[in-house]
């Protein structure tokens, strides 16, 4: 083959990736602007001007790429977010979580969340059903795993000297779809101690990999940084203590779906060249901001590996 040739054909290869880069990026711009405006009228030719696409178009397009109708998926966000607040934003009444989350009124939500989930929100807020609650999350999880993956570099991970931190724990034990009865519980504790988020840094002790660990065997710790040891109470907060000591810090911006990813990059490709040894002591993360108060791709977890001196 002659050499202008070849050139022409790298040329063209090199053009078609640059086109499906920018395909990409202008509907992982649909996908931000749709996180970041859940309360507002998402209409076809808005999100089309968003992506700079024809709005006779779009909705094919964005079919195509996705597997799922904007509009479905506009719903599928919506109903997740309101899920969330009616189960951990008890302070919220369920208009305002009808109105905030972009339905004109509360019977307009009830209609809408009754016909996905089977139950009211009134009823899910009483008692939210867990094993729903998972399964209607799986189709957006699956969607910006593919479609949203989070990538990153070696220089992305900073070693830091974490001092002792003193941490109250409700101790989750069992299945993960579980998770949130426990996540309730130490919300209410929180509440009842005066210990937001605001005055109160998150943690999380990652004991086990949900995908590895059989149901009833999985561990998970929600934490609260407390200035003094807790006393015993019928909530079953305990004490416990993160050690001072090195870590690798990876910072995650996204979901808690693609948390995985991150986890596995600090393992499998951060630690095997960083030639450092890990610390008898698990894996954490410190919550810096949370969905629903922020869209899920602006949630900021940092995720600490322990290492050795």
């Amino acid at each position: 083959m002659r050499h202008d040739a070849r050139l022409a054909i790298l040329q063209s290869v090199r053009e078609k990736s640059l086109s499906e880069s920018n395909y990409q990026m202008r509907m992982l711009r649909v996908l931000q602007y749709i996180d970041a405006h859940l309360d507002e009228d998402l209409t076809l030719e808005r999100l089309s001007a968003v992506a700079a696409f024809s709005k006779f178009h779009f909705h094919r397009q964005f079919s195509d790429y996705f597997g799922l109708a904007a509009f479905s998926y506009v719903q599928l966000l919506r109903l997740k977010k309101a899920m969330y607040e009616l189960a951990f934003r008890s302070h919220k009444q369920v208009i305002a979580i009808a109105l905030d989350n972009g339905y004109e009124s509360s019977e307009a939500f009830s209609r809408a969340f009754k016909k996905s989930l089977g139950l009211s929100p009134a009823q899910f807020r009483k008692q939210p059903q867990w094993d729903t609650w998972q399964h209607s999350q799986l189709t957006i999880d699956q969607l910006r795993e593919q479609h949203m993956p989070a990538t990153y570099q070696l220089t992305d991970v900073r070693i830091t000297d974490f001092p002792e931190t003193r941490i109250a724990v409700l101790e989750h034990r069992g299945a993960p779809a579980l998770l949130g009865n426990s996540i309730q519980q130490f919300i209410a504790w929180r509440k009842l101690n005066k210990l937001p988020p605001s005055v109160s840094a998150t943690f999380n002790l990652i004991y086990d990999d949900p995908d590895q660990t059989p149901a009833d065997e999985y561990r998970f710790d929600l934490g609260a940084a407390v200035p003094a040891a807790v006393t015993d109470n019928q909530h079953g907060i305990v004490n416990k203590l993160i050690p001072a000591g090195k870590c690798a810090v990876l910072r995650h911006t996204g979901t808690d779906a693609q948390l995985g990813s991150a986890v596995r990059f600090l393992y499998n490709n951060w630690l095997p060249q960083s030639q450092r040894n890990l610390r008898d002591f698990p894996l954490f993360f410190q919550r810096i901001s949370f969905f629903p108060d922020v869209p899920e791709h602006l949630m900021v977890t940092d995720i600490f590996l322990p290492l050795q001196e």
